[in-house]
């Protein structure tokens, strides 16, 4: 008998700003702008795409784009888009 599954989509658990911020802690942590770029768009997704758009000044359609896998979003967008979500980018010195 074969085994159903249903893709695991991490948007359906980022209820809160706690789990937002620890969601995209864990991307930057790793330094991987691919990483960085999804993580981004998981979050988007599960605030809603319509309303980051209009809280970034940037178009439904830019915005997944910029925050597809492929995505490769400006400097700017990142900023505005954690902007919108109420965070910050906060430099911390790497333990040597």
């Amino acid at each position: 008998m074969p085994v159903e599954t249903r893709s695991f989509d991490p948007a359906a658990y980022l209820d809160g700003p706690d789990a937002i911020a620890a969601y995209l802690q864990g991307a930057f942590a790793d330094g991987d702008p691919a990483e960085i770029t999804d993580a981004l768009g998981v979050v988007a997704r599960a605030r809603g795409m319509s309303a980051l758009a209009e809280e970034t000044g940037l178009s439904r359609q830019a915005l997944y784009k910029a925050l597809s896998n492929e995505g490769n979003p400006e400097f700017g967008t990142v900023l505005r888009v954690l902007h919108a979500l109420g965070l910050r980018l906060n430099p911390e010195i790497i333990p040597a």
